[in-house]
């Protein structure tokens, strides 16, 4: 094997991991009853959180060792400062194939020529409800109407666009039909994904009233959804519908029945890396780069780090002992 193939991150599964979401910060301008409590958390320092040079030396390490996609998230990527500077410099790390954003939308619409610009890959969009109300009430925030500029924006400027809208019991289930609806003359991928009990409430979930499995039968119920080829290492499963121009997935996040494939790590806003999404983090790499390990250290670090991936979500979970921090703090 040679050093190169020896530096691949190759999980204690045999899962190749090329696929890193890496959370900028933790602070939010919403406040998503599924995401964190109506006061907001206790936002870290600037000095805990990742400066922008030791989020680009990470991500080029991670590059040289086959990270091919990074996915930018938070938080909110948009309320920290010099966002569009670090994108530009994030997108020429040679060796990096693809950039994308998950974003709630609020600030983005403007930005829209600029991330075209830079060459961002895809947006994904969250956008639990299309109804102002029910908008407000998961949000606690009145912004319906910016993020829906985000989305004609994006439209208008031919990024790529993926709404997501988690389902909630009692709070948006009348949302599912309108937002398949979107697909039928937007090209749009609409993605509906169990709630998961990351809402900073340090509570266990036991269970959820809308599985992957019962979205999929409403929804059956009022289109023809037929099965589609899911991309490699696919979280979610994908549908057409017969005169629609986009399509629709739904994304078993609480059910887990995708962790076979999985081929991702993330990185939080204070540097811990997390192997799954329901693990407490298999180290801290900022403070590795802190303390001015050479990259063949940080590589080394990362590699035993993979090496202690769970086989799923579920023995993830396990092991952290049903810990369940804000998803703003994990990275959505």
């Amino acid at each position: 094997m040679n050093n190169k193939a020896a530096q691949l991150l190759i999980d204690n599964h045999g899962r190749v991991i090329d696929y890193l979401r890496l959370a900028v910060t933790d602070r939010c301008n919403l406040r998503c009853a599924y995401c964190m409590p109506a006061e907001g958390l206790d936002w870290l320092s600037r000095k805990e959180i990742m400066s922008y040079d030791e989020m680009l030396r990470l991500c080029s390490v991670l590059i040289e060792m086959g990270i091919k996609k990074i996915r930018i998230t938070g938080g909110e990527p948009f309320v920290r400062k010099d966002m569009l500077h670090f994108l530009t410099q994030l997108s020429q790390l040679p060796g990096l194939q693809q950039l994308n954003i998950t974003t709630n939308g609020v600030l983005t619409a403007p930005l829209m020529p600029r991330l075209k610009e830079i060459g961002i890959g895809s947006i994904n969009l969250s956008l639990d409800t299309l109804d102002r109300r029910r908008f407000l009430a998961i949000t606690r925030r009145d912004e319906l109407d910016a993020v829906l500029r985000t989305l004609e924006a994006a439209l208008k400027h031919g990024l790529p666009l993926k709404i997501n809208a988690v389902v909630m019991d009692g709070k948006n289930i009348e949302d599912i039909v309108p937002l398949v609806t979107l697909t039928k003359e937007l090209p749009v991928t609409v993605r509906f994904i169990e709630e998961m009990p990351f809402n900073g409430m340090g509570r266990e979930q036991l269970g959820i009233a809308w599985d992957y499995r019962r979205i999929l039968g409403l929804i059956s119920k009022h289109f023809n959804i037929q099965k589609i080829q899911d991309p490699p290492a696919s979280t979610s499963l994908n549908y057409s519908i017969p005169g629609h121009t986009g399509t629709v997935g739904v994304i078993p996040a609480y059910t887990r029945s995708f962790c076979g494939t999985c081929n991702r790590i993330r990185v939080t806003p204070d540097g811990s890396v997390k192997t799954c999404l329901y693990d407490v983090g298999a180290l801290n790499i900022k403070d590795l780069l802190r303390m001015d390990y050479s990259n063949e250290q940080l590589k080394s670090a990362l590699m035993q780090a993979s090496r202690k991936k769970a086989a799923t979500g579920r023995e993830a979970e396990a092991r952290a002992a049903n810990s369940h921090p804000s998803m703003a703090s994990i990275g959505g």
